[in-house]
Parts: C-alpha cells; sequence; structure tokens
C-alpha cells in the first residue's frame, strides 16, 4: 500500500471512532441519567482503564493508549455534567419563564 492507501485506510478508521465514541457517549448519557449518587466513579474509571490495558495488542503502548482513553473518559464525565445540568434546570418549575423573563 502506498501513502494515499493509508491515509484512506485511516479517514476509514476515523470515520468508525466517530460513530463509536458517539456511541459511547448515547450510553454514558444514558447511565448518568440513570444515577442518583455522584458522576464521578473513579473505581468505574479504573475498571475501564484495566480493561483497555487488558485488550490491548498493540501497537500502541499500555501508556500512550492509557492516555487517549483518560481523554475520553475525561470528555465523557463532562459531557455527563453537562447534560445532567441541562436535564435538572429543564425539569425544575418555572425555568423556562425565568429564561425568558431575563433575556
Amino acid at each position: 500500500m502506498d501513502i494515499a492507501d493509508w491515509r484512506k485506510r485511516i479517514d476509514e478508521v476515523d470515520r468508525q471512532l466517530v460513530a463509536w465514541l458517539n456511541e459511547r457517549a448515547t450510553a454514558a448519557l444514558a447511565i448518568g441519567n440513570l444515577k442518583t449518587g455522584p458522576i464521578y466513579d473513579p473505581a468505574r474509571e479504573k475498571v475501564v482503564l484495566d480493561n483497555v490495558r487488558r485488550n490491548n495488542g498493540g501497537p500502541l503502548p499500555d501508556r500512550e493508549l492509557g492516555q487517549i482513553y483518560e481523554r475520553i473518559i475525561d470528555v465523557m464525565r463532562k459531557f455527563e455534567y453537562e447534560n445532567h445540568a441541562t436535564s435538572a434546570r429543564s425539569a425544575a418549575p418555572g425555568t423556562e419563564l425565568e429564561a425568558e423573563t431575563n433575556e
């Protein structure tokens, strides 16, 4: 394969990654909506990172793959927090009226 072929392959992998990351975000939001306690769960994050390292067949070293997943987890947690805050505001009585009045 030449550079153009490899770049096409990377583009295809990127399309798959985008789809999978959005699927992961959908699952994270569903879990966030079911949680009654804190969103941050360090024990669960450790399990996720351990699973990633255990399933790593390379060529990425565990450390670098772990860093990528730490960032993914950070973004997903932020997304959960933002969604939870938005859901809480929209569920609060009078929220919409107050927002319209303040504009």
